[in-house]
């Protein structure tokens, strides 16, 4: 296993806000004037003005350090299969070239990033039932 210096809690708290960004689509109607209950509430899941799901996602990540940058995006690599949890090592290393200034915005970048990261914790032993459950 590897020692990991983001804590689950804080990863898992990131699996969670992707998440809610992965839902998002690009607006499709931003003139609609229906009501929210008559279209099933839709636009909740589209980008539009004041949407602040990217900002949010982003300030995460940005509040890690270095390390935790790393491990974040080692993590990620190994739930997509680009690594094993052998190669965890090789993994942090290659990390380091994403850079702290990029890294929310690569992140943000990956198709179903969620699932990648969830998957790279759950090689660690961690689960995001755990997580929801300490909260």
């Amino acid at each position: 296993m590897p020692s990991l210096t983001i804590t689950p809690d804080s990863a898992f708290s990131i699996v969670l806000k992707a998440r809610q960004f992965d839902a998002k689509v690009e607006e499709t109607d931003p003139d609609s004037g229906s009501n929210p209950t008559d279209d099933s509430s839709v636009d909740a899941l589209e980008f539009g003005a004041g949407d602040d799901t990217l900002h949010v996602l982003s300030s995460a990540i940005s509040d890690l350090n270095d390390d935790e940058q790393r491990d974040l995006i080692a993590l990620i690599w190994i739930g997509r299969g680009d690594f094993t949890l052998g190669e965890w090592n090789e993994a942090r290393t290659a990390a380091i070239d994403i850079g702290r200034e990029r890294t929310p915005r690569y992140v943000a970048g990956i198709p179903l990033v969620s699932d990648y990261l969830e998957d790279g914790l759950s090689q660690s032993n961690e689960t995001v039932e755990d997580y929801l459950d300490r909260h």
